[in-house]
């Protein structure tokens, strides 16, 4: 019965993508988007014009991307209307040091939905297969496994920004001070910037890295500098940008500004730090309070109680 279903699922499963590609064709289904004819005219200045035309080349899966790509399109758009957060989910992209799309990241919580509305069917099966009383829960679980799979891809974004930016902190005071060091020897706060991407391999040294190929490709400095602060959305980077972008303009001095904002950043982290330890050591009472408490309040009472309630 099990090989039947099997093959019976194969079969249908081949009968869909073959009257879904014959729909395809239809000439109404399958005429162009305005995005498909405007792409190739403006891909000489458009980075999504060029990832558009692109993409088939960088697809791992670019025969399955074909066939399922209207499913995957109507998934991503709504994915965007029901969960939001599109900009968010770019400031994200950005701060992990992804340079995936925006489009491309909705195309796997898409895919991941679909993995995990299929997890949910089998374990339906399974239910329904062991008592039909549990139709309503059979019914609702590849809904929920879908809605989960969409947050864990969300949530995987997240804690991948949420270390990098964690790693930009721990840098942030040491690259002040050579920033600082760097203009208190006389050279200019570009010069200071290359030599800062040349030194390391760190997160910052890799962000200023591309605000100077930015710079040597013709946008202006202060205008890099204000995206890359936007971009990373690290309130102190920014502020510190700030401050770079305005003495550059008014010719202020910077050397003491950013010694001042680098001994700044160090108490922070120590007091972050200090934040942590007292949060780990709560953490770390869990498992005293919950576990060796009881025991040995057990082992303490456990033999008098044996002792009173045995018959001699």
């Amino acid at each position: 019965m099990s090989a039947s279903l099997g093959i019976a699922a194969l079969l249908g499963v081949t009968l869909g993508i073959g009257l879904w590609t014959l729909v395809g064709r239809i000439p109404r289904l399958s005429r162009l988007r305005v995005i498909d004819r405007v792409a190739p005219h403006v891909a000489d200045i458009s980075e999504d014009a060029r990832i558009h035309l692109h993409r088939g080349t960088i697809d791992p899966l670019p025969v399955l991307g074909t066939l399922v790509s209207p499913i995957l399109s109507w998934l991503r758009t709504l994915l965007s209307e029901v969960v939001g957060g599109n900009e968010l989910v770019r400031v994200r992209l950005r701060q992990s040091g992804n340079r995936m799309t925006l489009e491309r990241f909705r195309t796997e919580q898409a895919l991941w939905a679909l993995l995990g509305a299929l997890l949910g069917v089998v374990g339906a099966v399974g239910l329904m297969r062991v008592s039909a009383q549990y139709l309503l829960a059979a019914i609702l679980l590849p809904v929920l496994c879908a809605g989960a799979a969409v947050a864990l891809r969300d949530f995987v974004l997240r804690r991948a920004a949420e270390r990098r930016i964690r790693r930009i902190a721990s840098e942030y005071p040491t690259v002040l001070e050579f920033l600082s060091l760097s203009l208190a020897a006389g050279e200019g706060i570009v010069d200071a910037l290359i030599r800062l991407s040349k030194m390391g391999h760190s997160e910052l040294s890799q962000e200023f890295g591309g605000v100077i190929v930015q710079v040597r490709a013709g946008v202006p400095v202060a205008t890099a500098l204000h995206a890359l602060g936007r971009d990373l959305a690290y309130t102190p980077l920014t502020r510190t940008l700030d401050h770079i972008v305005t003495s550059m303009e008014r010719g202020a001095p910077l050397v003491e500004v950013l010694r001042a904002q680098a001994q700044d950043a160090r108490d922070l982290a120590k007091r972050e730090l200090l934040e942590e330890s007292g949060k780990s050591e709560i953490r770390m009472m869990i498992p005293l309070v919950m576990l060796l408490l009881p025991i040995t309040v057990l082992f303490a009472v456990y033999p008098s109680y044996f002792v009173l309630t045995s018959t001699f």
